[in-house]
């Protein structure tokens, strides 16, 4: 089921209830207002306190559920926001492979962490278990030595840091044999460009072909590794990248996402409408005028840059990004 739903039911049955705890507490207030037994009176009192504060309770909980409604909604419409090229390049990739390598990169505050929980969350089956390793390699930024890229990988998926990295492509191999498995590397500008070719060379390029040696049309699971760039630099550096799928392609040749850009006002009033038309948007984001809305977003956003965009959206829509990031954002 999806979350959105799941929610709509629970506010609806909680709604049912309030409804009938409200017409039982108008019968014990009208009992207490007829009743002459001091006695009776005194425990009706008590009902009717009792029930004053369930209904209370009650209420916030609707509101809290009212709340969440909306800033699911609003998720899932943002989740149609621009990324359009990207989005199209990926998917071409992953509807007929079960491995590959990508690169999501864009300038600072460009939203590649949406982008990548966006193609994640949609285009990765959530029906099938998974496996994340997760990893930030501004930890070991500034050491010198390749070895600390090997020691966190190896105790990032479970073993002992002093791995080998054959026993490290190991672990993630036989974690493929029964479920999803993504390897996400964040902050790989940070990297040496010398690091990140022994990552891709030494680690990627032999887990992948020995997972293609086995691959067959029958194989559900996904084998996926992320290198997420806050910079724009690293498709610049001196290593293959291929940027389109062509029959020549292998999966152990990472592929450079297009280059994130500003959304543009065309985009952000095509998703205005959008919204506007199926009632996915808040009131609130869509009561003034499109081209107004769409103006004020660029204009509280460096003319588009996506995460000020987003962050405006929620302004707008009476939620708070910084907390709706934690939510939002698992990878």
């Amino acid at each position: 089921m999806f979350p959105e739903k799941h929610l709509q039911r629970k506010q609806e049955a909680l709604q049912v209830q309030y409804d009938l705890s409200s017409e039982r507490l108008f019968e014990l207030r009208r009992n207490y207002a007829i009743e002459v037994d001091i006695a009776v009176r005194f425990k009706l009192a008590n009902q009717i306190k009792d029930a004053e504060a369930e209904l209370d309770e009650m209420a916030l909980q609707l509101d809290n559920l009212s709340k969440s409604s909306e800033s699911e909604r609003l998720y899932y419409a943002l989740l149609k926001l621009g990324y359009h090229t990207q989005v199209r390049t990926f998917k071409r990739f992953i509807d007929t492979q079960s491995i590959g390598a990508f690169l999501i990169h864009g300038s600072l505050y460009y939203g590649q962490r949406w982008l990548l929980n966006r193609l994640a969350r949609r285009h990765v089956p959530e029906n099938i278990p998974g496996k994340e390793v997760i990893i930030d390699l501004s930890r070991i930024a500034r050491q010198s030595d390749v070895a600390a890229l090997w020691r966190e990988l190896s105790s990032r998926v479970g073993l002992g840091r002093q791995s080998s990295i054959s026993e490290i492509a190991e672990r993630v191999y036989k974690w493929w044999q029964t479920q999803n498995v993504l390897l996400i590397f964040h902050n790989v500008h940070v990297l040496p460009e010398a690091f990140l070719h022994n990552l891709l060379q030494d680690f990627w390029q032999p887990l992948a072909s020995k997972a293609k040696e086995i691959i067959t049309q029958k194989q559900q699971f996904k084998l996926l590794m992320f290198l997420i760039d806050y910079d724009g630099c690293v498709g610049s550096w001196n290593m293959s990248f291929a940027d389109k799928l062509l029959p020549t392609w292998k999966p152990d040749t990472p592929v450079k996402l297009p280059a994130i850009t500003e959304f543009s006002e065309d985009e952000l009033e095509d998703w205005l409408w959008q919204g506007y038309e199926t009632e996915e948007l808040p009131p609130t984001l869509t009561e003034e005028d499109v081209d107004q809305t769409v103006q004020m977003i660029l204009q509280n956003s460096d003319n588009g840059i996506p995460e000020p965009v987003i962050e405006e959206i929620c302004r707008l829509s009476g939620c708070d990004w910084c907390e709706e990031e934690r939510k939002w954002l698992k990878l």
